[in-house]
């Protein structure tokens, strides 16, 4: 056809100048002029549309054109391939100046939802509202034979996120009672097939069946979104499309007006309580349209529940089980928020519920909601949740670190709710050599979401332990990766305690180095530190230096050390600075072996060592022996110039009686007599090939801290 002669040019480019769309517009425009547009007008739409969305900035199409798309959409008597394409044409152009739809008066539920695609695609919040209003009145009415309001659904659901305010009161009641029945009162007989309409169709059909469960057996109970039929009513599809929005809805227009429960005491709570349990379902649609949809949601998530207990025949099917649960309870939540006299059943209820699931792993990510519910309820419910926190910071990272959307669903988890877990319970700190295995194993993909974590997970009780994690989280990647490869029979069968190990899978279960790795992969903090007997491990974990995800992970480390030390600077108090700083020296030279990461930490301890003496000076008084055996050791120049150039700067600088009393001239000249000796042996000495050159900075540092000293001792001027 003539009116496809310049799509060949068009769509392998798939970038248009302007005037050849515009020639190429006016084609189509031609082609949707016929008396009936067919194939060919199809085939123009689908390479216009992608012309159009296939752009890096907004096309324009001509008014004329514009005008014909619109036409076209709301034309009764054109084929719902075409009306799809235009409408889906008018929502890349977004938002068109040459628009005029407008869906006041579209009865057809249809094209209501076609319409109002395009109309909210232009962001105008008074197009979003008179969408809204305009679904919500042809859901109130009576739709003629043949029309559906399960079209309307997915649009409300859109509106209510770009403009929860676009609805009154009055409207959410009336949607709100719609759902409510939609929920409950769905058929539980399956739907017909609709009739082909060919020659051998035959007008007598069977009957119906019952819907079933996932496990093959009748339906007894109402219909949910877990209930399976060959073929679904139109009643069914609603009760699906409602489910899938309760969340949305809820949230919005749930609870207004039923915010925090009134501060009348345990008995007016009681009474309350009493009150909604005793309600018998006729009595129910006496209710306000909210309450009455809060209670058909509740029964709803509880039957879900139940329906997740049965075994599915099919893999989709328990995964939809595993899904449904997850929002169920979410939703269980969410109502107990808006209304306590829910949470003493929701908790009975869930505590049975995490009593069946916790020992399958396959049902981790329901965990999460569940600690979420006892997490905001537990105390009114008056439940002792630390069993359901111990066992989710315990077992699931220990398990399933190597699960990377869970990871990331574990930590956002713990990330959101940090300010409450420090509240209310101490596991969540004392998880922390746990928690921290989802970095080690995830590292690029979380190290924000840690970024805010962090903070909460540091106190006096865990700064030294984290400190020491934080040094090591390369190498408890390497371990990780080990772990997971020696699960085979044949590597744990190989291993003889008589022989050194040759390899890391060898030595993960070998007596000489089994401590080690239970240490490394302790689940929670200990009192005891062990961080010596990792040396020769870290020595073993060598050959895994250049894995890329060590790699990742090592990369992470001095941001968070940069953090860690700020967020300790807020509390720390001179015995914990102290033992920081000898702690920095002395892993200075305990590393993993990556010659990158060992130059990043090198200079994020060094400056940190410098804040860490601005907020506590005496600790170059205090801490005199272990600086003047640090700077003492001309190796240290070499290995880790930075660190040691910093903590010669420190001694300078506040080895001083104006900075602590305490320092008196047989210190100063100590140290002094420690620094001339380095700085001699450094500079006087004939250099050869064997020995190394120093930096010129350690040897200028040095020069500057004897200048400083010897101004502070008369003894020490003429030196």
């Amino acid at each position: 056809s003539s009116a496809l002669t310049p799509l060949s040019a068009l769509y392998p480019r798939r970038e248009a100048q302007p005037e050849e769309l515009q020639r190429f517009a006016a084609r189509v425009a031609a082609q949707l002029q016929g008396p009936e547009p067919g194939p060919e007008a199809a085939a123009c739409l689908q390479r216009l549309h992608l012309v159009v969305a296939a752009s890096k900035y907004p096309r324009r199409l001509d008014g004329e054109i514009v005008g014909l798309l619109q036409k076209m959409l709301c034309s009764p008597k054109c084929p719902e391939q075409i009306q799809l394409l235009c409408a889906a044409i008018l929502r890349e152009m977004s938002p068109c100046n040459d628009l005029s739809l407008s869906c006041e008066n579209i009865q057809d539920p249809k094209l209501l939802s076609l319409v109002s695609s395009v109309l909210l695609a232009q962001g105008d919040k008074a197009e979003v509202a008179a969408v809204g209003q305009r679904v919500v009145k042809v859901l109130e009415g009576r739709l003629p034979e043949g029309q559906s309001s399960r079209y309307l659904l997915p649009i409300l659901s859109n509106v209510i996120s770009l403009s929860p305010e676009a609805l009154t009161e009055e409207q959410t009641n009336v949607v709100s009672k719609k759902m409510a029945d939609w929920l409950r009162y769905a058929s539980i007989q399956q739907g017909v097939a609709q009739p082909s309409g060919g020659f051998f169709s035959n007008p007598r059909t069977r009957q119906p069946g019952p819907v079933t469960e996932v496990d093959g057996a009748i339906a007894t109970d109402f219909f949910t979104v877990l209930s399976l039929a060959q073929y679904y009513t139109e009643d069914q599809w609603l009760n699906m499309q409602a489910f899938s929005m309760l969340r949305k809805w809820l949230l919005c227009y749930g609870g207004k007006g039923l915010n925090a429960p009134s501060s009348g005491g345990r008995l007016e709570m009681d009474k309350s309580v009493m009150s909604m349990v005793s309600t018998a379902s006729t009595s129910s649609h006496l209710l306000p349209p909210k309450e009455r949809l809060r209670e058909k949601a509740f029964e709803y998530c509880q039957r879900l529940i139940e329906q997740s207990n049965r075994q599915a025949l099919k893999k989709a099917d328990g995964d939809l089980q595993k899904a449904c649960l997850i929002e169920a309870v979410t939703i269980m939540d969410i109502i107990c928020k808006q209304d306590s006299s829910y949470v003493y059943r929701a908790a009975a209820f869930l505590k049975v519920l995490h009593s069946r699931i916790s020992g399958d792993a396959t049902y981790a990510r329901a965990l999460l909601p569940i600690a979420q519910f006892f997490l905001n309820h537990g105390e009114m419910a008056a439940v002792d949740s630390d069993a359901i926190y111990k066992h989710l910071f315990t077992d699931i990272p220990a398990q399933l670190f190597h699960n990377a959307s869970l990871a990331f669903e574990f930590v956002l988890f713990c990330k959101e709710n940090s300010r409450l877990f420090t509240e209310t319970s101490s596991i969540f700190r004392q998880s922390f050599p746990n928690l921290f295995k989802f970095l080690a194993w995830n590292s690029p993909p979380l190290i924000s979401e840690f970024v805010d974590l962090l903070p909460f997970l540091l106190d006096v009780g865990t700064a030294i332990e984290i400190f020491h994690l934080l040094l090591d989280l390369p190498c408890l990647t390497a371990a990780l990766d080990v772990q997971m490869r020696s699960t085979s029979a044949s590597e744990r069968a190989s291993s003889d305690p008589t022989v050194k190990p040759a390899t890391c899978l060898e030595a993960f279960r070998h007596p000489l180095y089994k401590s080690a790795f239970q240490y490394l992969l302790r689940s929670s903090g200990t009192a005891f530190f062990v961080a010596h007997r990792l040396i020769p491990l870290r020595q073993l974990l060598g050959s895994l230096a250049s894995s890329p995800r060590v790699v990742q992970c090592a990369d992470t480390v001095p941001v968070l050390l940069e953090l860690f030390f700020s967020v300790v600077a807020e509390f720390a108090d001179g015995p914990l600075i102290n033992q920081l700083v000898v702690l920095l020296l002395q892993r200075s030279d305990q590393l993993y072996d990556i010659p990158a990461f060992k130059d990043d930490v090198h200079r994020v301890l060094s400056s940190q060592l410098v804040m860490l003496c601005k907020l506590h000076p005496a600790l170059i008084v205090e801490l005199s022996k272990e600086l003047l055996e640090f700077s003492g050791t001309v190796s240290n120049i070499q290995n880790k110039e930075a660190v040691f150039t910093h903590v010669v700067w420190a001694i300078g600088e506040y080895m001083s009686v104006s900075y602590d009393k305490r320092c008196t001239v047989e210190q100063i000249n100590r140290f002094f007599e420690t620094l001339e000796a380095v700085l001699f042996e450094v500079t006087q000495v004939r250099p050869l090939a064997s020995i190394p050159s120093y930096a010129p900075r350690a040897i200028t540092v040095l020069m500057t801290a004897l200048t400083k000293l010897a101004a502070r001792s008369q003894d020490l001027i003429p030196r």
